[in-house]
This record gives C-alpha cells, structure tokens and sequence, in this order.
C-alpha cells in the first residue's frame, strides 16, 4: 500500500483480481476467501480545497422560514423530503438558488416545527436548481447529526475507514449557521453520488442506498417493488443486478451460496467492512437500525460491493448524546461483537421498539435492523465457517494496522488539534479533550 500521511483519505486495492461473468463460471461447492470480481477501487489522495480538513470551513445558509417551516410539515405528514431553495455561502463565496433538504432518518424523529434549522441535518446541493453551480467540482454536502459537540468519533472513523481500504468520504470541519443564527461546530461530508464515486471507482457502475424503512428481501422481479427499499444513486435507472443479487442472496441453496457469493460479491472487502464496523464498535451499520450501507455493481465484472455509510454513532455515539457513551458500544468501542446489544439499549420484545428508535423500520428486534435484528446477507455470510474465520482474521489485521501502530491516535490527535486551534468559538477546549480523550479509552 501506498503510504500517506495522517488524514490521507485513500481506497487501496484490496485484491486486483481477474474479472468473471456471472455467465458460464462453474460452481465450486468449497467456499472461497478470494472473490472472482474486482470492485475497480481506486486510490483516493488527502481531500484538497473545500474538502481540506486542516481548516474549520465557513457555511452559511439565507433561506425564507416559511419554506423551512411548509418543508418540516411535509415531512412530519409524509415522510417526504422537498426541496427548496437557499442562499449559501461557502468560505465566502456565495451560491444562490442552491438546494436544500432535510438529510437523515433516525437523526431526524421528533423534528418539531419550532426546530433550529442550524441544528438539524442537511444536504446542501448547489447545482439542485442552477446547472453546474459547483465549488472546486463538487456540488454536494452533508450537514451531518451527532450526539456529541465535536463529532470527532465520525470524523476519526472516517479517516480510519479509507485507511482500512475501504471507500470512505472527504469531511471537513465548519463553522455552521443558518439564517444568522449562532454558528455551531458540524461535520460535513461527501454525499455518495456521481462524483464521489468517479473519485473512489475506476469503471462504470451503479450505486444502490438501502433505504432505512426498507429490508434486503428478495420482493420479485418488478421493479416498483422496491421503491422503498432501495434508492439508485448513480447511473441509468436499472434495477436488475440488484434483484438479481437479493434473489440470490435470499433464495439460493446453502451450497450454491458458498460456492457462488465470490463471483458475485468481493468478499474480502465484505469481510473487512464488517471487522472494520465491529472495531470501531458502530451498531448502526448494515444490520443496524438504520439499514445503513450502499451497494455498487461494478459494470466491468458484474460484481457487488458493500460501500460503507453513517458512523455518527462510532465508538459507541448516541442519538441522544455520546459524552461517556463513547467506547461504549459493542465490545465497549474497539474489539466488538456483531450482534451485540450495545450498552444501555433495552431488551425489548419482538416487535417493540425502544423510545426513540422511529417507525417504518424492518419488523422483529429493537428497531429490525439492529442488533439481535438480522441481514440476511450478514446472516448467510458469517455462517460459513471460512468467511467467518476471514472477518476475525481481518479485524485482528485491522487491529494492528490502525490501532497498534499508532495510527489512530495519530488521526484522533489531528482532528483534535485543529478543533482546539480554530474552533475555539464554536466548542470548549475542555469539551474537545473529554470526548477525544474518551475515544482514547477505547483505543487502548
């Protein structure tokens, strides 16, 4: 691998492979750590420009009220995110007629009308309504939710995430406001979207976003049926590598699926996305609560990868506030369980969920989706005794490559540093030393 310095964001590739069609490969009833697809990864080098995380960048939004107001409406009614229009400005420069919507689910439940639009999350897509309106080529931020007030937990993970080579997104520091309002301190973040992935993919593909309410059930061959389940993110509307891969993953034999999940998945980077989630102890990933995690199917070798999303909730991060809670999530942060409750989550009985856990997610366990819920791919995968043993050999390789060499501490330093330097308007240095010193604990 290619070395960088600490915040480097980069996609190594894990495995350059020759690619197979799904068509005429013969079944192997053995099952095999090597996938027969390549995901077309890509080096990613240290974010530039709007995405340089050496700085605290200045957002700033001028957006009529009463748009915010009839936009928080729709969505306490329907569910539905609109649209409206803004001013923003970026580290000075201005953009007008860009777009604004609400982002998120379970950082979104109890959104009243009297909410503080500084504090709520937000995408912000400055070409939305004006063609090609853009800053240094990218057009779209996430205003992301977090139960601290640094959000350092998700910003580390991030960088420990494209460190592990596996896709992960730029994020930056900023200093935040809305409408005048006192800033705050939110991290914003790469959207997965077409220029995201021409940044972290080397061939064409389609990228998929499961979506919160949904499950990966196998639900036909018509696409409609999946509307709520699944959104496509880039590419021509096809649905049908998609489909084709949920029926397989729900309707194949056990034998078939051990034999043929290689070359239709690259399971090693499945494998080292899932380690890479239980060590910095976020339950909130594909099995989790939120459903989180994208699919991409690579053109080239009509293969699958899982592209990892959402770790506001890592080392143990609440909705509701992490403080203490930090480390204190599966395993208490690094060194985790899948499946594990995470500390402080109730056992609840099945169908109930826990306060705070929105409705609309998968049937069963607290919240469907989260731990003691299921996934059907994370179910079928980790019980095959090969890839099971491939998830703990690469958590315990990830181990040594992020924690014991002291890169971690190096990336929780940095963060640390620049929020202590530049940020000191927008967040106590106190503040800062607790919750990074918290993720400290769980690193050691």
């Amino acid at each position: 691998m290619t070395a960088y310095g600490p915040g480097a964001k980069r996609l190594a590739v894990l495995a350059t492979l020759a690619s197979l069609t799904l068509t005429g490969c013969a079944a192997d009833p053995t099952p095999s750590s090597s996938s027969s697809v390549s995901t077309a990864a890509q080096d990613v080098a240290e974010g530039t420009g709007v995405w340089d995380a050496s700085t605290v960048h200045e957002i700033s939004v001028d957006v009529a009220e009463d748009a915010v107001a009839a936009m928080i409406d729709t969505y306490q009614d329907s569910g539905e995110k609109e649209w409206i229009e803004a001013t923003v400005t970026i580290d000075g420069e201005t953009y007008e007629r860009a777009g604004l919507r609400l982002k998120g689910n379970s950082s979104l439940r109890g959104v009243t009308d009297d909410a503080d639009p500084t504090d709520l999350p937000w995408l912000i897509r400055l070409d939305e309504f004006v063609d090609d309106q853009s800053v240094d080529g990218w057009s779209d931020f996430i205003v992301r939710s977090n139960g601290s007030q640094t959000a350092l937990n998700e910003a580390v993970a991030l960088d420990l995430l494209a460190e592990a080579g596996l896709a992960s997104e730029h994020a930056i520091p900023s200093s935040f406001s809305v409408n005048g309002a006192d800033a705050r301190l939110r991290l914003v973040v790469q959207n997965l979207d077409e220029e995201w992935e021409a940044e972290n993919f080397s061939t064409d593909g389609l990228l998929y976003k499961a979506e919160a309410g949904g499950d990966w059930s196998y639900r036909g061959d018509d696409p409609d049926s999946y509307t709520d389940v699944f959104d496509q993110e880039t590419g021509d509307d096809d649905l049908t590598p998609l489909i084709d891969f949920l029926q397989f993953v729900n309707e194949s034999s056990d034998e078939d699926f051990a034999a043929e999940l290689p070359e239709r998945l690259d399971v090693e980077s499945f494998a080292r996305y899932l380690a890479f989630e239980d060590l910095v102890g976020n339950f909130d990933d594909i099995d989790g609560p939120g459903n989180n995690a994208y699919l991409r199917w690579d053109a080239e070798s009509g293969g699958f990868t899982v592209v990892a999303w959402d770790h506001n909730l890592a080392f143990g991060g609440s909705p509701g506030g992490m403080g203490g809670g930090i480390g204190g999530g599966p395993g208490g942060g690094f060194g985790g369980s899948r499946g594990e409750r995470p500390e402080g989550m109730p056992e609840m009985p099945d169908g109930e969920r826990p306060e705070g856990v929105p409705e609309g997610m998968p049937e069963g366990s607290p919240g469907g989706g989260m731990p003691g819920g299921s996934n059907v791919l994370v179910e079928r995968f980790t019980a095959v005794e090969e890839w099971a043993a491939l998830v703990e050999q690469a958590e315990a390789d990830l181990t040594e490559q992020l924690v014991d060499s002291g890169y971690a501490e190096e990336v929780l330093d940095r963060w640390a540093g620049v929020l202590t330097d530049q940020a000191g308007d927008l967040v106590d240095a106190t503040t800062v030393q607790e919750e990074a010193d918290a993720i400290r604990a769980s690193l050691s």
